[in-house]
């Protein structure tokens, strides 16, 4: 028997949170694999097996604390291992072989559980290895979960709109002579599909949406689907039965009009796991942060006439256009290079100073706000700069983006001037201590030399944590922003 233990946790890190098992007791267990995945205040520490084996049993559980060397588990080595599993095992062996189970896969760091928001495939369906399934949603990414075997899907455990843990059961695949087995058992499936919807079952998000923009009650709707689930269908059914009924004549004119049913023509959606999450943050933000916002603005002539006179090359020699980004990225590191408070973190009573920039952009997606991070940003040239700002652009408005790529940044950009912002005080985004506004270019009248002269300006905001950057450092890092896009030859020379 081999002993788990919780490993060093790092400098002044005396104990951790269990936060996911990835293993259960009675699984199989290689050198190496990752069992468990332990939270701290500072950082997130996976647990590998020491040994390959058998999971014998958990001593330290989910959500528990736990020290330093602290037992976390058991694992029953080699031979051992067989000896230690249940009796009940051996005669399961045919069913395992002809049947694979299709779990939550792991969701990613301080994720603990998520949504099933789309099955792609139905009892009965054929599908092949790695094809799709269904589509998860936690609260940061979407989550694909591929087919881990070619057979037929025998069963759904966790329907759309089920919350699911991680490595929870989500459905079973029968592959062999399973698969072939998997059309007669699912046979009985639409007289079970007949049967009245109990209070335990749940329509689908597309069922229920369609319901609400229709006002019509649940009770109005016959469900068709398995255990007498609604589908889109058939509410658009009650919804054409509905209309072609005649209307009954009222017994008597009203003497007045009769006031719309403000109710009905409500419509009530969900927020999604990504919405709550982004409202919980940016609450948490102002509650935390002693936020304010300073405010400069910007002759964008120069890096318009650079930008204009170079794009075709630019364009022509890396295969990605030349934007207005990679300019305002390049302005943000050579400023915090100036002024490091701005690029640094609270932790505790200390502070955390950052020697390099890992820079957020805020990316608008159909399903909110998300900031994917391009790292160390202030070693790339504009080029690869403006590359990594269009893959992860694309990836963002796609729903691909890992929580990998949203984690770690230093700084953050948010653009909203490509919707017509013309002024707005950007919110933190924590433990960040700064975050730059960009805003609407606009022709404007300026005093230049003496003279009037229409420039191209824009607005420029810069929201900071005063616990840890003065007034002083902040329009200091909005000045050194402006100089070096008002002569971007600045930035050429480190000036």
């Amino acid at each position: 028997m081999t002993e788990v233990r919780v490993p060093t946790l790092g400098e002044s890190v005396s104990e951790a949170t269990v936060a996911t098992w990835f293993k259960k007791p009675g699984d199989s267990v290689a050198v190496d694999e990752m069992l468990c995945e332990l939270e701290t205040d500072k950082v997130t520490v996976e647990v590998p097996s020491p040994v390959a084996g058998t999971l014998a049993d958990i001593v330290a559980n989910e959500g528990d604390t736990v020290g330093v060397d602290a037992l976390l588990a058991n694992i029953t080595e080699g031979a051992a291992a067989a000896a230690s599993a249940p009796a009940a095992a051996a005669p399961a062996a045919d069913a395992a072989a002809a049947s694979t189970d299709v779990m939550v896969p792991t969701l990613g760091e301080s994720v603990s559980e998520a949504t099933v928001s789309t099955w792609f495939k139905k009892v009965g369906d054929t599908v092949a290895q790695d094809e799709m399934l269904c589509e998860l949603e936690t609260d940061k990414v979407s989550v694909e979960v591929p087919s881990p075997a070619a057979g037929v899907l025998t069963e759904i455990v966790a329907a759309e709109g089920a919350t699911v843990e991680a490595n929870a059961k989500l459905a079973v695949i029968a592959g062999g002579a399973g698969a072939a087995a998997a059309p007669a058992s699912a046979a009985p499936a639409p007289a079970a599909a007949a049967a009245p919807a109990g209070n335990d079952i749940k329509d689908g998000p597309a069922a229920e949406k369609a319901m609400a923009e229709a006002g019509i009650s649940r009770d109005a709707v016959t469900g068709t689907g398995r255990d007498g689930r609604a589908t889109k269908a058939d509410v658009a059914a009650a919804v054409a039965a509905a209309s072609a009924a005649p209307s009954p004549a009222p017994a008597a004119a009203p003497r007045a009009p009769v006031p719309p049913d403000d109710a009905a023509r409500e419509e009530r959606v969900k927020m999604t796991r990504l919405r709550q999450t982004i409202a919980k943050r940016l609450k948490d933000s102002q509650n935390t942060a002693a936020m304010l916002t300073t405010y400069n603005e910007v002759d964008m002539t120069e890096v318009m006439a650079l930008r204009k006179q170079y794009k075709d090359q630019f364009e022509k020699k890396h295969g990605v256009r030349l934007g207005f980004m990679s300019f305002f990225t390049k302005a943000c590191c050579h400023a915090l290079k100036e002024v490091p408070e701005v690029n640094a973190e609270i932790d505790g009573t200390d502070i955390v100073y950052k020697n390099f920039v890992h820079m957020g952009v805020a990316a608008g997606t159909p399903t909110g706000l998300v900031v994917p991070v391009i790292r160390d940003a202030d070693s790339m040239s504009f080029a690869a700069i403006e590359k990594a700002i269009s893959e992860k652009g694309k990836r963002a408005r796609d729903g691909k983006l890992s929580m990998a790529e949203m984690q770690g940044g230093t700084f953050t950009i948010s653009n909203g001037g490509v919707y017509g912002s013309l002024m707005s005080s950007p919110i933190l985004n924590p433990p960040q201590s700064g975050i730059l506004g960009m805003h609407k270019i606009q022709d404007r009248p300026m005093v230049i030399n003496g003279e009037i002269k229409i420039r191209p300006m824009m607005y420029l905001a810069l929201s900071y944590d005063h616990r840890i950057v003065d007034g002083k450092g902040a329009v200091t890092f909005l000045v050194r922003v402006k100089e070096a896009l008002e002569d971007p030859r600045r930035l050429l020379m480190d000036l």
